[in-house]
């Protein structure tokens, strides 16, 4: 491994994060659990503040709602968005995986998930998209139709939907001699660029005014960036990586400038969004026609 002061591994460098990315991490930290609806015209400032246009904002704040993940009312000329039961399932999903699992997995209790399928040519689509959420929900591939992930995972939910019932088989393990279990994850997952991402956080939060004007954006972004690096991490034993693993650091940076910021960007909101409660939006949406 890699010291940490070295130059970010080519393919991980920074990229920011997109507009969906950005309001869903807001509509998180200022509007879930909070009771109310925020104006679309205080949303586009605080967007703004992070960098992102009024046309990207509105695209996405239509296409997000178009998705049922936001609800809008009008009164008068103003329009206010809230949460649907889908984004706060979301936004709740996102609160645990940094707030409470972490990004560094020391309570592994020996057990894997092993999911293995098998399916026709032609179901292309199918193997496409079974593999998609493999890698989104941490599983790494051990060999040609056989996937692994460490702890328990729940594979009903995983595989719900796509139709694939009888191609795949799933099941519960720990690993016995001869294996050694360092080898499996050196195998299964690349390393290095998962602890790449890892360095890259790092590298662009040492100088976090330089991210960007006031301590509301720089929260927003700060979040928003370490939730989309901890969801590219399958959160693999930490006993079978590398000693010098750089999620730890990148953690507690991340822990000390978000305690840092959190007290001045709650004032700024405070002082710049624009609300109603959700009862008032159950009363305006009960007299109004649905915004299209």
């Amino acid at each position: 491994m890699t010291d940490l002061a070295a130059p970010v591994t080519e393919g991980v460098a920074a990229e920011t994060p997109r507009p969906q990315a950005l309001l869903l991490t807001f509509f998180g930290g200022h509007v879930l659990d909070q009771g109310i609806h925020v104006a679309t015209a205080s949303v586009l400032d605080v967007l703004d503040r992070a960098g992102v246009s009024e046309h990207a904002t509105r695209s996405t704040l239509s296409r997000m709602a178009r998705r049922g993940l936001l609800r809008r009312v009008r009164q008068g000329r103003n329009v206010y968005i809230g949460l649907t039961p889908h984004s706060r399932a979301i936004l709740h999903d996102g609160r645990r995986r940094i707030w409470e699992a972490g990004a560094v997995n020391r309570h592994w209790d020996g057990t894997w998930t092993l999911l293995g399928f098998s399916m026709p040519e032609s179901w292309q689509r199918q193997r496409h998209a079974l593999r998609s959420r493999l890698l989104w929900a941490g599983f790494g591939s051990l060999q040609s139709g056989l996937w692994i992930a460490p702890g328990t995972v729940d594979a009903a939910g995983l595989l719900d939907g796509l139709g694939t019932d009888g191609h795949v088989k799933v099941f519960q393990a720990r690993a016995l001699p001869p294996t050694h279990v360092a080898e499996v994850v050196a195998e299964a997952w690349d390393i290095e660029r998962l602890a790449g991402h890892y360095r890259a956080f790092l590298s662009r939060w040492r100088d976090p005014e330089a991210q960007a004007p006031d301590s509301l954006a720089r929260d927003l972004l700060l979040e928003s960036d370490w939730l989309q690096t901890i969801r590219q991490d399958p959160r693999l034993p930490r006993e079978h990586l590398p000693a010098d693993w750089p999620a730890e650091p990148a953690q507690e940076l991340f822990h000390n400038l978000s305690a840092e910021l959190k007290p001045a960007a709650n004032a700024i909101a405070a002082e710049v969004l624009d609300t109603i409660t959700n009862a008032e939006a159950d009363r305006l949406a009960a007299r109004s026609i649905p915004l299209s």
